[in-house]
């Protein structure tokens, strides 16, 4: 087998262990929270239903969604609807499939958060091997400025720009990722008035991701300064553009493991931003479902969040075996 090959099929081993392992415990965990799902949408009916209503309403809710099993019939049925790609009908929003919810946020999470994450990684590292590269006024203001940003909250930066920038200075609107007088078409008056609320939550995100990755980049770049490759090259006059080529490559190798994981956790990383400013993403139909202890929601979203964070920590080490000769060169030493 390649070198390359073996590299991958070693690291690869452990993933459908961690598959099954996330797939028992993303069900079995939302079954933990306290409260009963049925409770809450049969008590959402009204006080025109009666009493005895109640209870046969309340029995074939119970019924139809399986919570009068015992828990392993329940997962039973769970893992022969998944095997089909069935991830069931929401409690909260019954009788919605979850699969659909899902689909219809997804584009609003990934419009936000993956430009975000992908140009703050990007002028972050930049900022931060420039800075290290350079030294003096600029190292010390990057460093501190985005040591700054990075150690803030993403909710408490939200909760900032909407009292700057939508309440003192009225310059954008303060939550929603539209105005309630327009519905989701492919139309410009659409697309417009979604980037007006498109930009308070994505700058709240951004600034923090380019502290985070200039912190990091900073401190790798300044151990690589110091590196034998530099000074020999110094010494033979090679430019600094080309010298910090070859420092951005490889001070960003654990940087590479950083974008992978924040792309793989795009729900996670933004839920309190979204929260803040009640944009329409998976991070606010998750935290809707918790609250309304909507088991098939959390599960379903919680198995799509854990399938991403396992394809992005292969990605990461197929970009290792790829970008760092080292790996390649220990793969050939084992045989």
């Amino acid at each position: 087998m390649p070198t390359f090959g073996r590299y991958l099929a070693r690291k690869a081993l452990w993933y459908p262990g961690a598959l099954v392992a996330a797939v028992v415990l993303n069900w079995y965990l939302p079954r933990m929270i306290p409260g009963n799902p049925v409770d809450a949408l049969v008590s959402s009916l009204g006080r025109g239903v009666q009493g005895e209503q109640v209870q046969r309403i309340h029995a074939a809710y119970v019924h139809q969604f399986h919570l009068d099993q015992p828990l392993w019939a329940q997962f039973a049925t769970y893992l022969g609807n998944l095997a089909h790609g069935d991830l069931g009908q929401s409690f909260g929003n019954y009788p919605a499939s979850v699969s659909g919810l899902i689909l219809a946020a997804l584009p609003w999470t990934l419009a936000l958060q993956l430009p975000a994450i992908l140009v703050g990684w990007v002028a972050g590292n930049t900022l931060g091997a420039v800075a290290a590269y350079k030294g003096g006024w600029l190292d010390r203001g990057a460093y501190l400025g985005s040591l700054f940003v990075s150690s803030m909250p993403y909710y408490c930066l939200a909760i900032l720009m909407v009292y700057v920038f939508a309440v003192a200075l009225p310059l954008m609107p303060a939550s929603g990722g539209y105005s309630f007088a327009n519905t989701p078409e492919l139309s410009s008056d659409f697309l417009f008035d979604a980037l007006n609320h498109y930009w308070l939550p994505f700058l709240s995100l951004v600034l923090v991701f380019i502290g985070g990755q200039a912190t990091g980049m900073r401190s790798m770049a300044i151990y690589e300064l110091g590196s034998d490759y530099v000074n020999y090259s110094r010494s033979l006059g090679v430019g600094d553009l080309r010298i910090m080529r070859y420092i951005f490559r490889n001070a960003a190798l654990p940087q590479v493991t950083g974008l992978a994981l924040a792309i793989g956790t795009l729900v996670g990383g933004g839920l309190i931003t979204e929260i803040v400013f009640s944009y329409p993403g998976l991070g606010t139909l998750l935290f809707t479902a918790i609250r309304q202890n909507d088991y098939p929601m959390v599960s379903g979203i919680t198995l799509f969040i854990t399938v991403a964070v396992l394809l992005a920590n292969f990605m990461v080490e197929m970009t290792y075996g790829l970008i760092d000769p080292r790996i390649r060169a220990a793969q050939s030493g084992d045989r």
